[in-house]
C-alpha cells in the first residue's frame, strides 16, 4: 500500500514538472491582437412568464499590464464590440505607451448595456523588440448591499488575419 502511494506521488510530481514552464521558455513577442470577453450584463435567476431570466448590468475594469522590466509597450487599438459583432467604440483613438511594469486601465460603465452578455474587446499592441506579452484582464462587478457578483476574464491571443 505504501509502495503504491509513492508511485502515485512520483507520477504526480513528473506530471507537474512537465506542465511547469520556466520563465526562460516563455515566448516573447513584438506584438499581438488579443481577444477579451466582456459581460456588460449577465442573465440570472429563473425564467419569467415571458421566458426571460433577470438581467444584471455590470461595469468592467479592463487592465492592460506591461510585464516587462525593461521594454515599453505601445497599445495601438482597443475596439469594443457588441454581442452581435457591431463595433461600439474605439477606446484608444491614438496609440498609448505603457512603461515597463506599468498598467493602462479602460473602463466600461455599468450603464453601458448595448454590448450585451457577449461583448468583447480586440486589443492590439506592439513593441520595438521582442518582450513579455501584454497581460490583459477585465474585472466585472456590480457592487450592491444584498449581492455583489464579481469575476475576471482574461484575454487570449488571436490571429490578426482571421
Amino acid at each position: 500500500m505504501l509502495k503504491r502511494r509513492w508511485k502515485w506521488l512520483a507520477g504526480a510530481a513528473c506530471l507537474l514538472s512537465a506542465l511547469t514552464v520556466s520563465a526562460d521558455e516563455l515566448p516573447l513577442s513584438k506584438g499581438q491582437a488579443l481577444y477579451l470577453p466582456i459581460y456588460s450584463h449577465i442573465w440570472y435567476g429563473d425564467l419569467d412568464a415571458g421566458g426571460k431570466p433577470m438581467k444584471a448590468l455590470l461595469s468592467a475594469l479592463v487592465s492592460l499590464r506591461n510585464t516587462s522590466l525593461k521594454t515599453p509597450i505601445k497599445v495601438t487599438s482597443a475596439r469594443y464590440y457588441s454581442t452581435d459583432g457591431k463595433l461600439l467604440k474605439e477606446f484608444i483613438p491614438a496609440p498609448k505607451n505603457i512603461p515597463p511594469m506599468g498598467t493602462l486601465e479602460l473602463f466600461v460603465e455599468k450603464k453601458e448595456s448595448e454590448g450585451g452578455s457577449g461583448a468583447n474587446f480586440v486589443i492590439q499592441w506592439e513593441a520595438a523588440i521582442p518582450t513579455n506579452p501584454l497581460l490583459v484582464e477585465a474585472v466585472h462587478t456590480d457592487i450592491q448591499v444584498n449581492r455583489s457578483p464579481a469575476f475576471v476574464t482574461t484575454a487570449r491571443a488571436i490571429r490578426q488575419s482571421e
